[in-house]
């Protein structure tokens, strides 16, 4: 079977890839939220020149599996690290790697640092995980990671900084951890980067079965790159998606998300305080879509997702009838195992495409309900403060 076959016949799941040559020697590692639409690209007649000359040597293409794309990209960097592949290293000398450094000190903090300012950290002094190869994707995987396990980037002060009223810092400014607490947070998030993430799962599950629970349901929607979506999802090159949030029918609020590009475009992301509505969902959606629709200045959507089975999407449906706009719209069903639901009369077309972007669907309807979740709690602290 040649690569190209091979290729086709990868899951669509996270993982990280490998390519090799005929003697079995690594060519080049690189992950993927998708592998096969990832390693797809590989196979583009306008791939880099660099990329072309490894497809064309390598023979074979191996994989593995990961739950999440955090995970995957923790084990590229601990793959790189061990095998050192021409073509991971072949444009860069070791020196523009990012790495991440623990510091032995008493509430030491994760400082990220290119290849060239490790001399600045001995290792009889630090801790020290990489290389990864990108700032931007070791930046959001702390952002991610420090949702599960707060760590500090604040010292003494007395009073609480900004990250320990939104629960990322466990609270070193005010003095509410000790020495002791404060390091078993870090050891946990070292387990992580080592990649012993299901030893780390045992040890919680004894230890902070909420922090467990946390590390087995995350959403790390921000880790998604561009590069990781293929042709069909320029189809839908403006996704939006929605959901609604409230306490107990009260302060209701509805979110808009917007991916781009298949890419969280967070500058596009809107809040709405539902006016008409408490206690129905539904009709806090509809007032939501309506009112969203009526800005026509905004860029229009090429796809509207919404978290609901049947009547949700028959009911969206004829609520964007009624605006006389034309945007395709699809429901998502938790109920149902992540099924795709379509509204009434919707061609084959459409759902053969939105089945090869379904993962990408899935991050849409996701960071919807944690933005509007998020968005909800940070007003509702704010009113209780200001009270």
């Amino acid at each position: 079977m040649n690569t190209l076959d091979q290729a086709k016949n990868l899951p669509l799941d996270p993982g990280v890839y490998i390519f090799l040559n005929k003697n079995n020697e690594i060519l080049y590692i690189g992950r993927a939220t998708s592998l096969r639409r990832r390693v797809l690209q590989y196979f583009r007649k306008d791939i880099d020149l660099r990329i072309g000359e490894m497809v064309s040597l390598a023979s074979k293409i191996k994989h593995q599996q990961t739950a999440t794309v955090l995970e995957a990209i923790i084990l590229e960097a601990n793959l790189i690290k061990k095998h050192w592949p021409k073509y991971n290293v072949k444009d860069k000398d070791g020196r523009s790697f990012i790495y991440i450094v623990f510091p032995k000190t008493d509430f030491p903090k994760p400082i990220v640092v290119r290849g060239r300012e490790l001399k600045n950290f001995p290792a009889s002094a630090a801790k020290i995980f990489g290389p990864y190869q990108s700032l931007t994707l070791v930046r959001g995987a702390l952002k991610v990671i420090r949702r599960i396990f707060p760590y500090s980037t604040c010292t003494f002060t007395g009073k609480p900084c900004f990250n320990y009223q939104t629960g990322t810092c466990p609270g070193v400014c005010v003095g509410a951890i000790s020495k002791q607490d404060y390091q078993k947070n870090i050891n946990n998030i070292i387990l992580l980067l080592k990649g012993e993430k299901n030893k780390l799962l045992k040890k919680l599950v004894k230890e902070n079965p909420i922090a467990a629970l946390a590390l087995k349901h995350f959403q790390d929607v921000t880790l998604i790159t561009r590069e990781d979506f293929g042709v069909e999802d320029q189809k839908f090159n403006r996704i939006e998606g929605y959901d609604i949030s409230h306490f107990a029918g009260k302060e209701v609020y509805g979110s808009m998300v917007v991916f781009t590009g298949g890419k969280p475009d967070t500058s596009q992301y809107r809040l709405f305080k539902i006016k008409t509505v408490t206690n129905n969902d539904l009709d806090a959606l509809k007032e939501m879509i309506e009112r969203r629709l009526k800005h026509t200045e905004w860029p229009k959507p090429d796809l509207i997702l919404i978290d609901g089975g049947k009547p949700q999407v028959d009911y969206i449906f004829k609520v964007i009838e009624q605006q006389q706009v034309a945007v395709p719209l699809l429901g998502i069903s938790k109920l149902y195992g992540d099924r795709l639901v379509f509204p009434p009369k919707s061609k084959s077309t459409f759902k053969d495409l939105a089945e090869t972007i379904k993962r990408t669907l899935q991050a849409v309807r996701d960071e919807a309900h944690r933005f509007a979740n998020r968005a909800r709690s940070r007003r509702y602290f704010k009113d209780s403060f200001n009270r």
